[in-house]
């Protein structure tokens, strides 16, 4: 499989859905002006991520260091040791009892997430992936899923925009105002938080809700002191840059932690009436009704006027005509999938279901290619639906 090419033409995202879903086993090269990336695939889940150019501060050793895991005087003797045995750094720090081999595996899996996660910040750059055998370390990292992988990344880049509304400095320090309510199972602790953080299905399913707590909010509230900024909470509590910063905001707006500017000035507690506030939510809530209204009317007006009866999908000879027509089916085929699940309360678990409910015509499950829309159930409410490879 040769697939080579430029960032703009064929996305980080692209890439990943196109070697997840043919489950190829290789090696991915990423380049830009200042980064070069190595993501080693095996049957289309991501065995290993190497960053050539990664900063000293983001090396595994350096990043126990900052977490507090180990000591500098740790890390050091460590280093020497393998220096002079050739044995890994993990291997070194384990068998001194400096960490546990757990522990080690979960910050290594920090180490690689980060750097597989940054890559959709990427608007420019290189790539091209070898088709040749890889031999996995499970003990390094447990595989991941380029679905998963997909799917998280498109979740921060939509959720970013409201973090960083209220967390716009990594200098910000914080002020505990009372304490958390206790946990409904189990004590809160770094394993049930970095297992929710990185977790294929999170245990919240409300994506978008900024007011809840749960483990990563529990261990980011444990690691507060006044002398700790964003970037030492990001280090110490070992869930990423990502989850602590969501975390963050969702203690801010339950009024469990207040934020501190370098300046000594928090910012305003004061703001609109209770009527401005409600008028505020029912504008939001308005305007995306509007949206949402808007989207399904264009979409059914266009995929309608370029219909599988309107028009045979063997015409459209342009690639670029297809993908307009299909991303306009996607939107009809989504809005279908909402309709069957305000109909039987939950979404289906294949795309035939919508034909069988009479939501959709067979031939409109892939037109306007050859072959059907990907679709996978992942929750009663979630989904993934995704356009044929070509």
């Amino acid at each position: 499989m040769a697939l080579q090419g430029t960032l703009k033409d064929f996305g980080i995202a692209d890439i990943l859905q196109l070697i997840g879903q043919q489950q190829k086993t290789g090696q991915l090269y990423l380049e830009s002006k200042e980064q070069e990336v190595n993501v080693f695939f095996k049957d289309g889940n991501i065995v290993r991520v190497e960053s050539i150019t990664r900063k000293k501060k983001d090396l595994i050793g350096n990043m126990l260091v900052r977490a507090e895991i180990i000591t500098e005087t740790q890390l050091e003797d460590s280093l020497e040791t393998q220096r002079r045995t050739l044995k890994r750094l993990g291997d070194v720090l384990v068998s001194s009892g400096a960490i546990t081999a757990d522990r080690f595996k979960k910050m290594m899996q920090l180490q690689a997430t980060e750097t597989l996660y940054r890559l959709f910040s990427w608007d420019a750059g290189t790539y091209a992936f070898k088709a040749e055998p890889v031999e996995s370390d499970t003990e390094a990292i447990t595989p991941l899923r380029a679905e998963s992988v997909l799917m998280e990344g498109f979740r921060m880049v939509d959720e970013w925009p409201v973090i960083r509304k209220k967390i716009n400095r990594l200098d910000m320090t914080f002020e505990c105002l009372k304490p958390l309510p206790p946990p409904v199972n189990s004590e809160p602790d770094f394993d049930a938080a970095f297992d929710d953080a990185f977790a294929e299905k999170k245990k919240d399913e409300n994506k978008g809700d900024f007011k809840s707590v749960g483990d990563s909010e529990r261990r980011v509230y444990e690691v507060i002191a006044p002398d700790r900024d964003v970037r030492k909470l990001i280090d110490v509590s070992c869930l990423g840059e990502f989850e602590t910063c969501k975390a963050l905001l969702n203690l801010i707006n339950l009024q469990y932690v207040r934020p501190f500017y370098p300046e000594g000035q928090a910012p305003s507690a004061g703001g609109a009436g209770v009527l401005a506030k409600v008028g505020r939510s029912l504008g939001r809530v308005g305007a995306s009704m509007a949206a949402l209204g808007a989207i399904l009317f264009l979409a059914v007006q266009i995929v309608g006027f370029l219909s599988p009866t309107a028009k045979a999908a063997s015409s459209f000879d342009d690639p670029g005509a297809q993908r307009f027509v299909s991303r306009a089916q996607l939107k009809r085929i989504e809005a279908a999938v909402e309709v069957f699940r305000l109909e039987k309360g939950e979404v289906p678990e294949r795309l035939d279901a919508l034909v069988e409910a009479g939501l959709l015509k067979p031939e409109e499950l892939h037109y306007p290619w050859r072959e059907p829309y990907y679709y996978r159930r992942l929750a009663s409410r979630e989904f993934v639906l995704l356009p044929p490879l070509q």
